[in-house]
This record gives structure tokens, C-alpha cells and sequence, in this order.
């Protein structure tokens, strides 16, 4: 099966999407099923407003028909909602063309956040926008049960789970990774947030709590000058990734993931398999992922999260991660897009 999945976000990029496509791509390969992807990389791209390294793609006039016509897949996928899933989306719709899609970022909430603006223009402006861009679609992907009962309650038609995974052969315990050179001579306890350096993932409400030990940022984005210079007892290593990243997430004791509006985080699967208690607000993405399970703490006191999550089981952590892996998402995103296909292979018959 070969399936066509569009999406703004690419490499360079270090981010959720990214990784999330990357590691089901891998994992469908095993399953019969080839991703061939449409990215920003392939048209001339403008940088992105506040986010010059995010680049947005300009498909040209008869550029998506052509590769449409050149690749002829039997599913499609649009994974994000900027120009180029705009331009795979008005092509589908053209051509009739059954297709799935995904949400992966609430934006609404990230605009709240960054623009001085009415609620109802980031909010119900912007839901209104998302929910008609997904609806012609065949199927909205959700990451968990919390955002796929809010879509729903916001109006968007047939919502599927589809959950995400975690590598754990790379994001594992190690032993001896506490006298690693970048974080040896760091106070203990070290706690850790792993992530893109931007206003909407809240981290001031982290560097500002009075903690033991040390706070350790791993990430780049355009709030790191800034929160570098109003928190210099802070220690920003900059982005990190493969076996560089899972060393620093083995050798924390607390990970913190101070996000209010994230969809899901990648970072928790990540830390928890390394063996790495969590400690964030009772947020929708935390309280998912890992709702009750005795490897972290949510509280909507950070600090008593923070330090309550150094009593927890180390490998209570690493048990629990084990049980959600990439093939398994896999499996499950392909049984959505195999769906949607379906409706096709009748309209032809």
C-alpha cells in the first residue's frame, strides 16, 4: 500500500510531528505500507512569521496535481493545516479524492497565548477555521481520548484515536549515564524539560520555582535568548537528538513538562522509558498519558509535582512505557487511512 501523507512540518524541524511521522513511517515499512512524503522541502517557502525556521511552503499552479499523478497512491494523509495541506486538501476535493487528516497542534490555545487578541478570535474564530479544514475529510486523527471527545464536542465529524509510541530501545535506562560529561558536574537533583524554547510551552512557570539541585533545558526556539538572560542560574544545552538526547533524559531525576496546551507530548513517553518520573500540571496531555499510573505527579503546584515525583519508581516508569510502542500506532494509523481508501476503491467500482 503506498500512501501519500502531506505535511508542513518537516525536517529541519525538531518537533512532535515530525518525530511522530518519522518513527510510523519506519514502523509501516514492516507493515506492507510505504509513506511517501510531501513536505515543504519539495516547493520555494517563505520563513513563517516569529518562527523564521519554519518554512512555508508555495506550490506552484499544478504542482500538487502533477505529483498526485506521478506517485498515484492508495491513501492520502494531511497531517498539518498549513498551505501545503491546504493545497493537497483543495486538490482532493477537486478530484474527489477520499483523504484522512490529523490534529496535531491546538492552536487556538497557542494563539491565546502569543496575540493580544479578543478570545473570540482565538478561539472560536480559529475553531471554526480547524473544524471546516478537517471536516471534509474522510476521518480527523486525534492523539488521545481527551482531544478526540473535545473535537467531537466542538463539532468535527468522525474523530479516530490514533495514539503515538515511544522508541525504547534508544530512550532507556543507563547505567553509570549520571557521570556523563555535560551533566556531572551539575547539583543534584537534576530536572529536566525537553522541548522547543517557545512561549506557548509555559517554561517560565518552571524556571521560576525555587527548586534544590538544577534546572536543566534541553531545546531551541525563539524564547531561549530571553528566558536564558531572565534565568541565568539555568542550564540551556541547546537541541539535542539520538543518543546525545536519550543520555540526558537517563541522567535527570525529574522530568518537567510544564505545557498547558499541548496535544499529546512526545517528551513524556520519552522521559518515562528512560526511567524518568514526570511532574507537570493536570493538563489534558499529562493527565493521558499518563493519567494515574504511579510515574510522576500532576499538580497544579509545580514545585510540590517536582519534588513529590523524586519518590517515584524508576522502573514503575520504565514498565509503563513499554506497553505503548511505534508499532503499534503504526497499525492503527493504518487501519484509519486503509478505511478512507475504501470509500475510493467503491467509487470506482
Amino acid at each position: 500500500m503506498k500512501i501519500m501523507v502531506a505535511t508542513d512540518a518537516w525536517h529541519p524541524q525538531v518537533n512532535g510531528v515530525v518525530r511522530t511521522l518519522g518513527h510510523v513511517a519506519h514502523e509501516a515499512r514492516a507493515l506492507g505500507a510505504e509513506l511517501e512524503f510531501l513536505t515543504p522541502n519539495e516547493f520555494w517557502t517563505l520563513p513563517m512569521p516569529s518562527y523564521p525556521e519554519v518554512r512555508l511552503a508555495l506550490p506552484g499552479p499544478g504542482d500538487i496535481e502533477r505529483r498526485l499523478d506521478r506517485l498515484l497512491p492508495d491513501a492520502i494523509h494531511i497531517a498539518t493545516e498549513g498551505p501545503l495541506g491546504h493545497a493537497v486538501r483543495r486538490v482532493c476535493l477537486r478530484r474527489g479524492l477520499p483523504f484522512t487528516t490529523s490534529l496535531h497542534t491546538r492552536f487556538p490555545d497557542y494563539l491565546a497565548e502569543r496575540l493580544p487578541m479578543p478570545e473570540r478570535w482565538t478561539c472560536e474564530v480559529t475553531w471554526g477555521f480547524l473544524r471546516r479544514f478537517h471536516s471534509a475529510g474522510a476521518a480527523v486523527l486525534a492523539a488521545t481520548p481527551t482531544l478526540g471527545d473535545e473535537l467531537t464536542a466542538r463539532g468535527f465529524r468522525n474523530v479516530k484515536l490514533w495514539p503515538r509510541g515511544v522508541d525504547a530501545s534508544l530512550f532507556r535506562p543507563r547505567i553509570g549515564v549520571k557521570n556523563l560529561g555535560i551533566v556531572r558536574d551539575l547539583p543534584r537533583p537534576i530536572f529536566l524539560t525537553v522541548g522547543r524554547v517557545a512561549v506557548e510551552k509555559n517554561l517560565e512557570a518552571f524556571l521560576k520555582l525555587d527548586l534544590p539541585g538544577t534546572k536543566l533545558v534541553v531545546g531551541d526556539g525563539p524564547a531561549r535568548a530571553s528566558l536564558a538572560r531572565q534565568f541565568p542560574g539555568a542550564v540551556f544545552l541547546g537541541a539535542r537528538a539520538g543518543e546525545a538526547l536519550a543520555e540526558i533524559y537517563a541522567a535527570a531525576d525529574v522530568f518537567v513538562f510544564p505545557s498547558r496546551t499541548d496535544t499529546f507530548g512526545l517528551v513524556l513517553l520519552e522521559a518515562v522509558a528512560s526511567g524518568v518520573p514526570v511532574a507537570g500540571f493536570p493538563a489534558a496531555a499529562p493527565r493521558d498519558v499518563i493519567g494515574g499510573a504511579p510515574v510522576g505527579r500532576l499538580d497544579e503546584d509545580l514545585r510540590r509535582a517536582c519534588l513529590e515525583a523524586l519518590d517515584c519508581s524508576r522502573a514503575d516508569c520504565r514498565d509503563f512505557a513499554l506497553g505503548m510502542t511505534w508499532g503499534a500506532s503504526a497499525r492503527i494509523f493504518l487501519g484509519h487511512v486503509t478505511e478512507a481508501a475504501k470509500v475510493r476503491r467503491k467509487l470506482v467500482a
